[in-house]
This record gives C-alpha cells, structure tokens and sequence, in this order.
C-alpha cells in the first residue's frame, strides 16, 4: 500500500480538499453545518424525483457522496474522529498518493456558477470536455460577476459558455452575455 506524501505545511494549509461522504451527503450536511462544522459545498441541481408515489422537482447532489471541504488536513482530521463518514478522495501520482484538493481561485469561480441552481447551469465529466479548445476568460457584472475560466463552445448547446474545470474531479458551464468577458491570459 502506498503512503501518502506530506509535509508540516500540509497539514495546516487550508484549501479544498475533495471528500466523499460514504453513502451519506445529508448527514455530512448537517454535520458540516453543525456547532463543530467546517465550511463546504455540495454541488446541486433540481431533478424530479418520486418520493412516495408523487413525483417532486428537488434540489439534489449533482454527484452522490461527493463534498468540497475548505479547511486544513488537520481540522479534517480532528473532525473525522467524531464523524467517519467523510473520506479523503486521493489520486495515484508517481510520487505516491496525493489528496486531491482544488484551488481556491478556481472553487470559488465553481461555486458561483454552481450555485445558479439554473436549468442552463450543465455539469460535466472531466473527459466530456476539452477546455484547450477555448479562450480564457474573466466576466465582469450580472449574476457571475469575478467568475474565470473558459469561453468556448459545447457541445449541444447553441451559445458559448464559460466552463470552469476542476481538474480530475467535473466541470460546470453556464451561459454569459459576450460583453461582460475580459479576455485573460
């Protein structure tokens, strides 16, 4: 079994780690929300549902188990020895194992466009899409007002959007009014 590589800074560096919450991600909500809590995110999206024969439009996880934690490894640590059900989402380097964590400049371009909860609000596979094929951008005024990341065509959609890519892990895109992009380098 491989071991994980880290360092003193590791452990007390807060950023957004990529947790999954076994089987559960409401009791990781309002564990996370309680007294003791750290901050996170679950991404959401309305789907119709059957909940005892009738049929409801609900805001659901848009991927089962999966939870944004933003703290250090030690605060999650502390936090998991009184809640289990959070594990840490690790990927194979060739250094070894390395939790997957997600800038924050990048998290919170995702939570902006994420929480539109907004049926032009599309979520993707990191496979489904090729974000080399766009134009780096920042938008200035409306609803995404600070959001970066990549204008560029998807498929199936008539309007250019802009995608934010959380390497490894999904992408979101949204559609935005051409006049509101800088484009960045």
């Amino acid at each position: 079994m491989s071991s994980i590589v880290t360092s003193k800074d590791d452990l007390t560096r807060i950023r957004w780690f990529v947790m999954s919450a076994y089987k559960n991600e409401k009791k990781a909500e309002e564990k996370l929300s309680g007294k003791d809590g750290l901050e996170y995110f679950i991404p959401k999206c309305y789907a119709v549902r059957v909940y005892h024969g009738v049929k409801s439009k609900r805001l659901v996880p848009v991927i089962p188990n999966l939870v944004f934690v933003h703290a250090s490894r030690k605060q999650i640590t502390d936090f998991k020895k009184y809640h289990n059900f959070l594990q840490f989402v690790t990927w194979k380097k060739s250094t070894g194992l390395e939790y997957l964590v997600v800038p924050d400049e990048q998290m919170e371009s995702f939570i902006t466009i994420a929480s539109q909860y907004e049926e032009t609000t599309v979520y993707y596979k990191p496979e489904e899409i090729d974000i080399r094929k766009g134009t780096r951008v920042c938008i200035h005024g409306g609803k995404l007002d600070g959001v970066k990341g990549v204008f560029m065509r998807v498929q199936g959609k008539r309007n250019l959007r802009v995608v934010v890519m959380l390497d490894g892990v999904m992408a979101v895109s949204a559609e935005v009014h051409p006049d509101l992009i800088e484009v960045i380098s």
